[in-house]
């Protein structure tokens, strides 16, 4: 890590979601630069080489699991996945353990092991830190002091964590271009995105 992080720190990749606008595909399955998405942004984490990482998972998608199954990191089944993502964030919480935590959505493709070294680079201790777009507008990934981890257990619906960060203000990073917005939900959206990246070669 060279000295990148002196907290202890843990990562975990939100892929719990159903997928329900891909109209019966799987995001976390489709392609990207030569592998499973879910797997390319798992392996982002792991050589990011911030602290140990993790994977949910919901119950009822195998192919996810096994997109994943020679990696070096943990897999959170979710049985109450589909109670949105405050399930999956009360299940990482309870894993990192008395250690801060780097969350982001395993949906957002543009993101690499350089943005998330770049976020954890800026983090204290005791300050959330969230990532924006070049224009600043917030996006993922979200590291969480250790202190704030047991609210999580109060976390309900699909909401997220933004009440924490509501009564938490995080300190922001910009990064590059969108990485830290753009997320893809539906069919028409990884069209699009493919096409926007097929323009810049």
């Amino acid at each position: 890590m060279d000295g990148i992080v002196s907290h202890a720190l843990k990562l975990v990749l939100l892929a719990a979601g159903g997928s329900r606008r891909m109209r019966g595909g799987d995001k976390m399955l489709e392609w990207v630069d030569g592998e499973p998405m879910i797997r390319r942004q798992a392996r982002a984490l792991l050589q990011a080489d911030l602290g140990p990482v993790a994977v949910t998972l919901p119950p009822d998608r195998p192919a996810r699991a096994e997109a994943l199954n020679d990696l070096p990191l943990s897999l959170l089944t979710i049985p109450d996945a589909a109670d949105g993502m405050s399930a999956s964030l009360r299940a990482a919480a309870q894993w990192a353990d008395g250690c801060a935590l780097l969350v982001t959505p395993a949906d957002m493709p543009e993101l690499t092991s350089d943005n998330f070294r770049t976020v954890a680079a800026t983090f204290d201790g005791t300050t959330p830190v969230r990532a924006t777009a070049e224009d600043g507008t917030p996006g993922h990934p979200v590291i969480f002091p250790a202190n704030l981890l047991k609210q999580f257990a109060a976390l309900t619906g699909d909401e997220g964590a933004k009440s924490i960060l509501k009564s938490q203000k995080p300190r922001l990073v910009a990064l590059p271009g969108q990485c830290a917005t753009t997320d893809l939900d539906t069919p028409e959206a990884w069209a699009a995105w493919r096409q926007s990246r097929a323009s810049l070669f």
